[in-house]
């Protein structure tokens, strides 16, 4: 089993920053794991944000390159989303992912708010 427990979240105007964090624990080897986040808009399907993989190679959606950097601490079982020049369309639930053994393991999700 793995646990993935996001936090970070809130309530930011739009050109704010956030940075979201998730913390890996259970039966993982943390630091051969490639790390994904993923967001989900009311109304909208679940959609891949940003993926790190173990060596530190990252790709990102098109609708937040440039603004959105992944990266993660294997020291601290940790992957995070710094999340800059927030508009009001990154409005979602973030979603910690990972593909481990034969299973797909999510976080609970942290709400990410962003008002005019």
């Amino acid at each position: 089993q793995v646990q993935l427990v996001e936090s970070g979240g809130g309530l930011v105007q739009a050109g704010g920053s956030l940075r979201l964090s998730c913390a890996a624990s259970g039966s993982i080897i943390f630091s051969i794991a490639a790390m994904d986040w993923y967001r989900q808009a009311p109304g909208k399907q679940r959609e891949l944000v940003a993926i790190i993989t173990n060596s530190g190679r990252t790709n990102y959606a098109d609708s937040v390159k440039g603004r959105f950097t992944i990266s993660r601490d294997n020291a601290k079982n940790t992957v995070y989303l710094q999340m800059n020049s927030l508009k009001l369309e990154d409005t979602a639930v973030y979603y910690c992912h990972n593909d481990w053994g034969s299973f797909s393991y999510w976080g609970q999700g942290t709400q990410v708010t962003v008002s005019s």
